[in-house]
């Protein structure tokens, strides 16, 4: 797996002070998108050790609230197969901390078994996401107030919520308070 960056001190990428990483690769390649350099599976670095262990030293400090995935797109297959041991230290290493991550796909469609982006370890990427932000950008419905997502089509969904009751439960943030 290539990244195409990764920001230490990110505050735009979910709530708190964040460290994201944005995957390289991404099949949607939505219309309007703000980062079409992370379509191609190769921009980049190599997604090395190296690299692994400067995000868990970024994500040591207390005032950080954890880690997000974007990109790219963490859920096309090649990504998953790297994230999901990376995402699994992070967890065990970081229990406090939250994963967020933004996917182009769709959680119940996509992402549930059988569905186009759905892989054998897909369940197990999913069982570490703690915020899950879901859907294609889609430029018609773009809206610069939205909290986290760029179009109104797009979910922010908690997962452990989601995980308990078999029921896709979305953020407060997606109430009036938080267009």
């Amino acid at each position: 797996m290539y990244y195409s960056g990764i920001k230490p001190f990110s505050t735009e990428n979910g709530t708190g002070v964040r460290v994201s990483l944005f995957v390289s690769g991404c099949r949607n390649r939505c219309k309007g998108c703000f980062q079409p350099d992370t379509w191609s599976f190769t921009s980049g670095e190599p997604f090395t050790e190296e690299v692994q262990q400067t995000i868990m030293d970024e994500l040591k400090p207390d005032y950080i609230k954890g880690l997000t995935l974007l990109g790219g797109d963490p859920f096309e297959p090649e990504n998953q197969l790297d994230l999901v041991d990376f995402v699994k230290k992070v967890k065990e290493t970081y229990p406090n901390k939250t994963v967020w991550a933004f996917t182009g796909y769709i959680l119940e469609t996509d992402l549930a078994e059988g569905g186009k982006k759905y892989t054998p370890r897909t369940e197990e990427l999913l069982s570490y996401i703690d915020v899950l932000v879901d859907g294609p950008f889609i430029e018609e419905q773009k809206n610069l107030m939205l909290s986290f997502r760029g179009s109104e089509n797009q979910r922010i969904i908690l997962m452990d919520e989601t995980r308990k009751t078999g029921k896709t439960v979305l953020s407060p943030l997606m109430s009036a308070g938080h267009p």
